[in-house]
């Protein structure tokens, strides 16, 4: 298989996020729902892009 470099330092991320959880799925996901709490103001609402779309189609 090819080596693709940008993936490769995502895997690379994601693996030492990971272990510092010692690999534990229940604190990953923790972790994960606490970044997603403290910046949520930077997140999308898929509901209302698309509800957006459709009015602009219109």
């Amino acid at each position: 298989m090819k080596s693709d470099p940008p993936i490769d330092e995502i895997l690379e991320v994601r693996h030492r996020i990971s272990a510092r959880f010692d690999h534990d799925p229940a604190r990953l996901v923790a972790y994960y729902a606490k970044l997603q709490e403290q910046y949520s103001d930077r997140l999308t609402d898929p509901a209302k892009t698309t509800d957006q779309k459709d009015q602009t189609a219109a």
